[in-house]
């Protein structure tokens, strides 16, 4: 009889507390909603720790970190917003941790957590004092298009990189890889297998992908092992973060500002553009938005992805941000945030299966990276053709990413592209305030190395 009536008051209290009847949905909605939400995005368990320990961050402990922070984020969301969006660390910007940060500008990754953090801490200021939307709103939309759809071709050239389906050539830079290779051949295959079950709406396409060719892995014999190494383990106790937690460097982005300021940045202008659009995009399909086509509390949505990212850094990964696979459980009839408490939960049983995520061959997760970097090219419709300006700015943007491996090149080299164009066509009065500061100050970095 208690258990019963247990079970009646926390149903109130979850109708009570997200709304579920005035949203038009129920527990068993909401629950669904969030296993496919998780189902979608679930592929960053093995994904994020592969990217970001290429970085150099020791990765024991990097699934238990991508996890704890994905159900961190999400619950700040569920409880902040009452919104059916799920958190985790992003794609692209964990890409901008490891290749650009750690990588391109040799900075320690305690360091680099150390500029997560007060990245975090700089968008959360920006959200609560609501300059944030004035700073989105003067810059250039070409910009933002140029800089999207230049990460998702930064993402997709790692991950054919890491499948070796482009390597380096001292003549042409670049060149095919040996596809006689069966680990270049089976990721090739699989973004084949993975863009087809995105084009079906598979749900989970990606993580199918993922499982599918660890599973063939298995059975392709490589050296003394296998493609996929075999293991007998396949529930077990997650690792420990010891490593990672708290081991930022706070101080490191003060001591060396100078070259630290346009990474954090970068950080703050990929983070902001990619949260707007994702929150907007998802909100749409979820009939979130009011008669001015804004959503009701865009403030605290982008406050509980400032403070995700904040978390995240004091545990060990890059900024955590808005997942647009949200919009596969808003499909699913998710409206409210326990939705994302469902997929949260998820995520912290999802840590019992450690043993066997840590199998999974870095060529198994190239076709999550290359279908992100397809996905995050989908904005470029959005450009306006007939305007030579926006093309060549966004064009610009784009190839300089994957170009130069920095993303932070491509967004400055875009900020100094647009106002160029502007000032030189006569249109320098077009062009804001916050524009042209931003290309001054890049223009200096360029000139004086600042970097």
């Amino acid at each position: 009889m208690r258990k019963q009536t247990r079970a009646i008051n926390m149903s109130n209290f979850l109708e009570h507390f997200f709304k579920l009847k005035e949203k038009g949905t129920n527990l068993k909605t909401e629950f669904i909603a969030g296993l496919t939400t998780f189902a979608a995005m679930s592929y960053v368990l093995v994904v994020n720790p592969s990217i970001l320990s290429a970085g150099g961050m020791p990765i024991e402990g990097l699934i238990t970190v991508t996890a704890i922070a994905a159900c961190l984020g999400t619950l700040l969301m569920a409880f902040m917003t009452n919104y059916p969006i799920a958190m985790a660390p992003g794609m692209g910007l964990n890409a901008f941790f490891a290749f650009t940060i750690c990588l391109t500008r040799e900075i320690p990754w305690d360091a680099a957590l150390g500029i997560v953090f007060w990245n975090g801490i700089l968008f959360l200021l920006l959200s609560l004092t609501g300059v944030r939307t004035k700073i989105a709103k003067a810059i250039p939309a070409a910009l933002k298009i140029g800089v999207q759809c230049g990460i998702g071709l930064f993402i997709a050239f790692i991950g054919l990189k890491n499948a070796g389906l482009v390597i380096d050539n001292p003549a042409t830079f670049v060149s095919i890889g040996d596809l006689s290779e069966p680990s270049t051949l089976l990721a090739l295959a699989g973004i084949i297998l993975t863009i087809v079950l995105v084009i079906r709406k598979v749900t989970g396409a990606i993580l199918i992908s993922v499982i599918t060719l660890s599973l063939i892995g298995a059975f392709i014999p490589v050296g003394d092992g296998y493609l996929t190494q075999h293991t007998s383990e396949f529930i077990g106790l997650p690792d420990n973060i010891n490593t990672t937690f708290f081991a930022m460097d706070i101080m490191y982005p003060i001591k060396y500002f100078a070259e630290t300021w346009d990474l954090i940045f970068a950080l703050l202008f990929v983070n902001m553009f990619d949260t707007i659009g994702t929150l907007i995009g998802v909100s749409r399909r979820a009939n979130l938005l009011d008669e001015k086509g804004e959503l009701p509390k865009m403030g605290k949505a982008m406050s509980a992805d400032a403070l995700a990212s904040v978390v995240g850094a004091t545990i060990g990964t890059s900024p955590v941000t808005s997942y647009v696979e949200s919009a596969a459980g808003v499909s699913a009839g998710g409206r409210t945030g326990l939705t994302s408490v469902f997929v949260a939960l998820c995520f912290i049983l999802a840590l019992f299966l450690t043993p066997l995520m840590k199998v999974i061959p870095l060529m198994a997760t190239t076709p999550a990276l290359i279908m992100v970097g397809i996905l995050m090219m989908d904005s470029f419709r959005q450009l306006d053709f007939d305007d030579l300006t926006a093309l060549a700015t966004a064009t610009v943007a784009l190839l300089a990413m994957p170009l130069t491996f920095s993303i932070s090149e491509g967004i400055a080299l875009g900020f100094i592209t647009y106002v160029g164009i502007m000032v030189g066509t006569g249109r320098y009065k077009q062009v804001t305030t916050i524009t042209y500061i931003m290309a001054a100050v890049f223009i200096l970095r360029y000139v004086f190395d600042l970097k």
